[in-house]
């Protein structure tokens, strides 16, 4: 019997065979019989189940799911994978459950048909929290089986290239999406072609007069340079044929988002790309490829600085090949990759090759031990972060490794370009990150904030006790560093919040003649019940967060509405404000309040208390919420600096900024920003600077005002 022939009828009764036939041709091309048989039961569920469903361009709905499996069995994928492509959105889109798949399809797929769904039938708070929510899940799925992502990415390609059915807004958001997470893990995995497609689809439809421009100008490129790639390929074929290498040649064009990047984010002209065309040369092992490599550089000289060896040092998502850039006739640089077929195979499909080659590849398996490493470190990261922190983490870790650095020991780091001592701390261990105090690099010690170079060997000093600076989430820029920083923030804030939310439950029982000690065991525990908390503790955080007001539990725990009587309101005494209560305490940006002002505090929910100056339009604004304002002063004897803003108006005149600066900085106050408004012939300087109090202040002001080119100095008044 013919078994394809069987298929072919079969296919004819289901639902429209010649969109289902390119499919079937590439899976008979590499599967075996009764799997292509069991892919066949899955399209026919998924045909079932969409049955009367339409995309919004106006095909029948079951050519996604076809579309989706076809890209899978371009890459080689097994049955499994094809199955789920097939029924990915069956969950989704349709009244079919999970149970009725597993029931269908076993366990195996019904988990891959979870890991890639949706998560829009649950309700979140925004649309932010849903996505990243979503992504979450999807993570944690890929750690089960990585064929979640796989199948995740050709849903992405193939919505991408379909995107034209939807509104323009549509379009940006989730061309955005998928330049900022989906083409980054196509990346991070190493599966090259459903990258630079993503890409490409992306780029389009965000910037598409950006992408029409690059397009028109590298295809009036292609044809010269095809005919000069040609010459180049012959004349190195005919050499390496006279030292008996058998070579294969493949010109390759730079993908047009490629080049766009590349032009942004080194600001260079499209001209001055050397790598929009190359050529790739394809060796039967390692050892020919260096010898390839030395005979190309006899016969055109390299461009210095322009070598990579990812054979040795292979990047993070597997790839591996040689590159260098020589000078071809008359001047023109041309890149060439050397790599041999198994190379080319993970360079292009990443961990897809994984399925066809595991068996007798190691390259291919090192590949897939690195990716599920990398998916192992963002389960950790995850234990502690919100859905969309977690999201943000990832954005972070997506971006290619370009710095390899060496340990003491030897072994090699990959870390991002511009990653710190402290990234390295990290990426060695948490702990190492968490305790170090000091490193060297290539023997000599250096500041912590030290960006990293290629090739040198970092050594982290610890001691036992020490403690993340706060200070090192500005400069960290590894996912791993930042969030365990975050991390340690977190706890500090909380330490902070409960001891701030103690002193102001004990402020606000004073005026019922109360405080903490005098509460009785059962006033506290009926106060819990109320809300629903398990000790105090979570109380004295929740107050000095500023998701409870003070005031009003003391009211509770007094058996009487505080509110009701304003007497005894007004009878609060003060919270002091000591200038160190670190991150429950703010200023407000708006008045800029410094010790001398008079001050009121805004319990402000999830930041704790914000101070304002007590003649802030905020403040007078701001009637409709009495109990969220407390009475606030500044703790005597306080120590410090504070930001202010003042304007100077002045007349225009050569070096008189200059001038004025110096007068600031002779008061010894630090300026942090400074802008300046032209108007006819005067000018608006606003400065903001730190100063210890209001007398400072008032003597910054008054240096000012002695140069004669100033008109006038005043406080921004908020």
């Amino acid at each position: 019997m013919d078994y394809g022939a069987a298929i072919r009828d079969r296919l004819s009764s289901v639902w429209r065979g010649d969109v289902f036939e390119p499919l079937l041709n590439e899976l008979e091309s590499y599967l075996p019989e009764d799997e292509v048989g069991a892919v066949l039961e899955a399209h026919e569920f998924s045909a079932k189940a969409h049955e009367g469903q339409d995309r919004l361009s106006g095909e029948p709905y079951i050519t996604h799911p076809i579309a989706v499996a076809r890209l899978l069995a371009e890459l080689h994928l097994d049955a499994g994978s094809i199955k789920a492509a097939l029924l990915h959105d069956v969950v989704e889109d349709t009244d079919v459950t999970l149970g009725d798949i597993e029931e269908a399809f076993g366990r195996d797929i019904a988990l891959l048909v979870n890991g890639v769904s949706k998560l829009d039938k649950l309700h979140f708070d925004s649309a932010a929290e849903a996505q990243a929510e979503s992504f979450r899940k999807m993570l944690l799925a890929m750690v089960e089986d990585l064929r979640v992502i796989l199948v995740k990415l050709a849903d992405r390609t193939h919505n991408m290239r379909t995107i034209d059915a939807l509104d323009p807004a549509k379009q940006r958001r989730i061309a955005k999406e998928t330049l900022d997470i989906y083409a980054p893990i196509a990346n991070r995995l190493g599966i090259y072609s459903l990258k630079i497609e993503l890409e490409d689809l992306a780029f389009k439809a965000y910037c598409p007069f950006r992408y029409r421009v690059l397009e028109r100008a590298v295809r009036r490129a292609s044809g010269s340079q095809k005919q000069f790639l040609k010459k180049i390929a012959n004349n190195l074929r005919k050499h390496l044929r006279a030292q008996e290498i058998e070579a294969s040649f493949i010109t390759r064009e730079k993908h047009i988002y490629g080049i766009y990047s590349k032009m942004r984010r080194k600001h260079l002209h499209l001209a001055d790309i050397v790598d929009v065309f190359g050529l790739r040369i394809i060796v039967k092992d390692i050892d020919t490829c260096y010898r390839v490599l030395g005979l190309a550089h006899q016969l055109y000289k390299p461009m210095p600085g322009r070598f990579k060896d990812y054979i040795a040092i292979p990047r993070v998502n597997g790839y591996q090949s040689l590159h260098t850039t020589l000078f071809g006739p008359g001047g023109t640089p041309l890149e060439v990759q050397i790599r041999t077929k198994e190379m080319n195979e993970v360079a292009e499909r990443g961990i897809a090759a994984h399925w066809q080659y595991k068996a007798v590849d190691k390259h291919t398996y090192d590949a897939e031990e690195r990716a599920r490493d990398w998916l192992t470190g963002l389960m950790e990261m995850q234990k502690s972060a919100n859905s969309e922190e977690f999201l943000e983490t990832v954005r972070v870790d997506l971006f290619p490794d370009k710095v390899y650095v060496f340990t003491p020991k030897g072994d090699i780091l990959r870390l991002p370009r511009g990653a710190t001592c402290v990234d390295f701390a990290y990426a060695v261990h948490t702990d190492v990150g968490d305790r170090c105090v000091a490193a060297k690099i290539d023997r000599r010690l250096v500041p912590l904030k030290t960006a990293l170079t290629n090739g040198v060997t970092v050594e982290i000093l610890t001691a036992r006790g020490a403690k993340p600076n706060p200070t090192w989430v500005n400069f960290v820029t590894t996912a791993k560093a930042r969030n365990a920083i975050r991390h340690y923030l977190k706890g500090l804030k909380q330490d902070e919040a409960r001891e701030l939310g103690r002193r102001l439950l004990s402020q606000a029982l004073r005026p019922y003649s109360l405080n903490l000690r005098k509460l009785r065991k059962a006033q506290i525990q009926i106060l819990l019940d109320n809300l629903q908390v398990e000790d105090m503790d979570d109380v004295y955080e929740q107050l000095g967060l500023g998701e409870r007001l003070a005031p009003l539990l003391a009211g509770v725990l007094a058996q009487q509405n505080l509110e009701a009587d304003p007497e005894k309101r007004d009878q609060r005494k003060p919270l002091y404000i000591a200038g160190s209560e670190g991150l429950v305490v703010s200023y407000a940006r708006c008045c800029n309040p410094i010790p001398g002002d008079e001050i009121v505090g805004y319990m402000s929910s999830g930041r704790g208390i914000v101070i304002h100056r007590e003649n802030c339009h905020n403040v007078m604004e701001d009637t409709k919420n009495p109990t969220k304002w407390i009475p606030v002063s500044w703790q005597r004897g306080i120590k410090g600096e504070f930001q202010s803003e003042i304007y100077v108006r002045t007349l225009n005149r050569v070096g008189l900024l200059a001038e004025v600066a110096g007068r600031i900085s002779a008061t010894h106050s630090n300026i942090d920003n400074v802008s300046v408004e032209p108007d006819g012939d005067a000018s608006t300087l606003s400065f903001r600077l730190n100063v210890r109090d209001r007398r400072h202040l008032a003597q910054v002001i008054r240096s000012i005002r002695s140069n004669p080119g100033v008109v006038r100095v005043s406080r921004t008044a908020g």
